[in-house]
């Protein structure tokens, strides 16, 4: 019987199988951030075993909480700083170098086709868009990474998405994804891989691959995964050029991975989305979701631009382009975020920067405090974001806040008529 990709991995990084149907996979690459990691530190400082694995596959990075607002943040920083120059950690990325982690390490060059990557982040399943093996974990599965470089899973199951068609214009990645979890809900993946094939995935770019995989785990998924091509070939090739002679030769290294024809599957789901219209999430689950033509005239107090699933430079593009020559409505603020130092740059490079704050958008430095409600971006009780992130949960971003969640272009739309809109880019 054929391997799935999941399976293909997880055979080739397969260490001890200490029960039946439980891995111990050894790991290609370990991330740290200063929310989760500090507590692994120390407890492993407690226990007398202060070391890492590897120094060069783990990678640190502050993120959430960016430049610390508090004490206790800049206690969580200070432990995940120090500990990274104990244990000479080369790629810690500080306060001035550092960017929202999902984001600045793809940007990097750090995941490969066919990787184990591990993080106490529930959106590790982004780095899956590059063909990895790529899921959040918790404390304990963290430390024994840290330590060890290897975590154990069950061998989970692979549902497999097949997505015909051809997107309309001012349809996009964030769309796609929302669609997919509405129609199989928040637990419809859950212990899976889900794997995203077809078309309209072939058309994507790594970004917008990076955007559905991101979300995978609002199906519940342990990781979201595309296959590796040319254009996963074609953003790497920077960082593997000494590797390979070609980039062809790059490509057929890296379809070694690619599911075998006779793969099985727990699920498949096809879809034809050519008449998918834009989306956004009501209510406070993500798999809540309406057509923004159905929620047009819904009031919003804030509109966000930026997170790990839609704050790198092509999002910023699309946004720019909405909101160039426009300002936000009375009432509303605006906030961006560019997602890396080098996104920002670009940004600025190009003149979105200008735009934003010309329209009367508040750009801010790279973090995802917003997200989570802890910086950046707060929502008082009763107020309503429309959002590029990726969750919609109670209290998400801010006691009592609404967080609609939605691509950039409908955000920017959004802050230009202050109520949830589709944007002009989408010929409906």
């Amino acid at each position: 019987m054929g391997k799935t990709i999941a399976q293909k991995i997880f055979a080739s990084h397969l260490v001890d199988e200490p029960f039946e149907g439980t891995y111990v996979l050894k790991l290609d690459r370990v991330f740290c951030h200063e929310i989760t990691t500090p507590i692994a530190i120390n407890d492993l400082v407690s226990r007398n075993m202060d070391r890492v694995f590897d120094p060069v596959k783990i990678k640190a990075v502050i993120d959430h909480v960016s430049p610390a607002k508090d004490s206790k943040c800049a206690m969580q920083e200070k432990i995940l700083r120090d500990w990274a120059k104990r244990n000479n950690i080369k790629d810690f990325f500080d306060i001035g170098a550092n960017g929202v982690c999902h984001a600045i390490f793809p940007e990097k060059g750090y995941v490969r086709p066919g990787f184990t990557v591990i993080m106490g982040d529930s959106h590790t399943c982004t780095h899956g868009a590059f063909g990895a093996f790529a899921a959040g974990v918790g404390t304990t599965d963290l430390e024994g990474g840290i330590l060890k470089g290897v975590c154990s899973f069950r061998e989970p199951k692979t549902i497999k998405f097949v997505l015909n068609g051809k997107l309309k214009e001012g349809v996009y990645a964030k769309d796609v994804i929302l669609f997919l979890i509405s129609q199989i809900g928040v637990n419809g993946a859950t212990n899976c891989v889900t794997e995203f094939t077809g078309p309209v995935v072939d058309n994507f770019t790594m970004e917008e691959r990076m955007t559905v995989c991101n979300m995978a785990v609002e199906a519940g998924a342990t990781s979201g995964i595309c296959f590796p091509d040319m254009t996963t070939v074609e953003y790497l090739w920077e960082f593997i050029k000494d590797e390979y002679s070609s980039k062809e030769e790059a490509l057929k290294d890296y379809s070694k991975w690619i599911d075998d024809a006779d793969a099985e599957y727990e699920k498949v789901y096809e879809f034809d989305l050519s008449d998918l219209e834009p989306l956004c999430t009501i209510n406070y689950k993500p798999d809540n979701v309406k057509k923004i033509s159905e929620m047009a005239g819904t009031p919003v107090n804030q509109v966000y631009i930026g997170s790990c699933t839609n704050g790198r430079i092509s999002d910023l593009r699309v946004a720019a382009s909405v909101l160039k020559g426009k300002h936000l409505a009375d009432g509303v603020r605006g906030i961006v975020a560019p997602a890396t130092p080098k996104v920002y740059k670009q940004a600025l490079d190009e003149g979105l920067i200008s735009i934003f704050m010309d329209a009367g958008f508040c750009v801010t430095n790279p973090t995802c405090g917003a997200c989570l409600g802890m910086s950046n971006g707060v929502l008082a009780e009763g107020e309503v974001c429309a959002s590029t992130t990726n969750r919609n949960f109670n209290g998400r971003m801010g006691k009592g806040g609404m967080v609609h969640l939605m691509s950039p272009a409908t955000a920017a739309a959004t802050a230009i008529a202050g109520t949830i809109t589709n944007s002009p880019l989408y010929r409906g």
